[in-house]
């Protein structure tokens, strides 16, 4: 009931704006949390973010090509939709990875394969992360269906919950998320996942 809520809520705001908008469009959250809550224990944004997500993809005119969230200690939260634009530079510098999964993003060897190409990756020292990612797909993919196994594959970036040999990343710690997208006809069901990620400052 409570998401239904939050969803019909950011619809009412989201909705006048994306239907006047077309082309690639790009989602931002910013979730306001109380000061008693932990903003690096669970709370992860991709939650909060993909929801919202679907929603949009679903009922917007335009193609969603960036999705950004940050979390932070507010009394309120913020929603905005506009037209996506090309970075003119490059991710903020820190860790940069590159890895390529043709794996169902369902089965087990999707997270596997990505895990494997992150190599002998010490994770980023205990505090709050910055992240970016891009997928790179083919347009028979949906993109919103790779966040949550890609970012529980990336323990060796972000430590562990539980074991090191399981998909409990120490996700709650991104404040700061990026997700974007790139369409290539050659990828097939290929996905090529570029991540940028660096410890900042709380």
């Amino acid at each position: 009931m409570r998401l239904g809520e939050y969803l019909a809520a950011a619809d009412a705001v989201l909705g006048p704006r994306y239907q006047q908008l077309t082309g690639l469009l790009a989602l931002r959250l910013d979730v306001g949390l109380p000061r008693h809550a932990g903003l690096l224990d669970q709370r992860d944004l991709d939650n909060y973010l993909l929801p919202l997500a679907t929603l949009v993809r679903r009922n917007a005119p335009g193609e969603l090509a960036s999705v950004w969230g940050i979390k932070q200690h507010s009394a309120r939260s913020f929603v905005r939709i506009e037209t996506a634009i090309p970075a003119a530079t490059a991710p903020p510098a820190g860790w940069r990875y590159m890895v390529q999964t043709d794996a169902s993003s369902q089965s087990p060897a999707f997270k596997e394969q990505i895990r494997d190409q992150l190599g002998d990756a010490d994770p980023l020292p205990p505090g709050p992360v910055r992240m970016q990612m891009s997928f790179t797909v083919g347009p028979g993919r949906n993109w919103l269906n790779l966040w949550k196994p890609a970012i529980d594959a990336l323990g060796k970036i972000l430590g562990h919950a539980a074991a090191p040999d399981s998909w409990s990343p120490l996700d709650g710690r991104i404040v700061d998320l990026g997700l974007h997208c790139r369409v290539d006809p050659g990828m097939g069901y290929g996905v090529l996942i570029a991540i940028a990620a660096e410890r900042i400052r709380a």
